[in-house]
């Protein structure tokens, strides 16, 4: 069905904003402890990019930050669109985030899930709600709350929303959590048909995950 659907689309999926983001001597602080400390590193518009690192090393944290959503204890982050510098109240329109960390409303029902998002986030290429039910292969739930999904099924309905909006930044923290097989293969159909020339950056341990991506960060490397 997924694929069916992508051949159908068929439609160019080249991002014309530019994003760029720079790190600065970034560290960040829980109280006394440091997660990690200068970090220096650019993040290149449509390119992808691994934070790989132990479980609690500091994955998640610097994510967040890439994202808008921490700010860092020292140094500075700067986000630019279209080679414009983004004020930070603005970051969080150009970027899409999916981790176990983010709620989807579950008392909603998967249209109305769909439907809440896009009055925020347009999605890619005109897609509509029910589009992305049959990219999911949803059809079945379409009208099924969300809170009856399966743990599998929310996971995929995140990184929907993740990867269909139209945002030249995606954030993805270890994105096949609770996935099987089938719905990994899924995760990467998704990746090659709507991660192409959008910056990509996946926080994970899994190598699946991310073999793809062109540069790899090892968060212990800030220590």
């Amino acid at each position: 069905m997924l694929k069916s659907f992508f051949l159908i689309l068929n439609v160019d999926s080249t991002f014309k904003i530019h994003s760029l983001i720079i790190l600065n001597n970034v560290g960040k602080r829980y109280r006394f402890e440091w997660i990690f400390r200068q970090v220096n590193q650019d993040f290149e518009a449509g390119k992808q990019y691994a934070i790989l690192g132990p479980n609690g090393s500091g994955k998640s944290t610097l994510l967040q930050i890439l994202s808008g959503h921490l700010s860092p204890s020292e140094g500075q982050v700067d986000f630019y669109f279209n080679e414009k510098k983004a004020e930070p109240e603005e970051v969080f329109r150009q970027v899409s985030i999916a981790g176990p960390y983010m709620d989807v409303i579950e008392e909603f029902t998967l249209l109305e899930a769909l439907q809440f998002h896009q009055k925020f986030k347009p999605y890619l290429h005109g897609l509509q709600a029910n589009d992305l039910i049959d990219i999911l292969s949803f059809s079945a739930s379409k009208h099924k709350e969300v809170r009856f999904f399966s743990s599998g099924m929310k996971q995929r309905l995140k990184l929907a929303l993740a990867l269909c909006s139209d945002t030249p930044l995606v954030l993805l923290d270890e994105p096949t959590t609770n996935l099987d097989t089938q719905g990994v293969e899924w995760y990467r159909s998704l990746i090659e048909k709507f991660a192409t020339n959008r910056t990509l950056i996946i926080a994970s341990n899994i190598e699946h995950d991310y073999d793809f991506c062109e540069t790899t960060l090892q968060i212990t490397d800030f220590k």
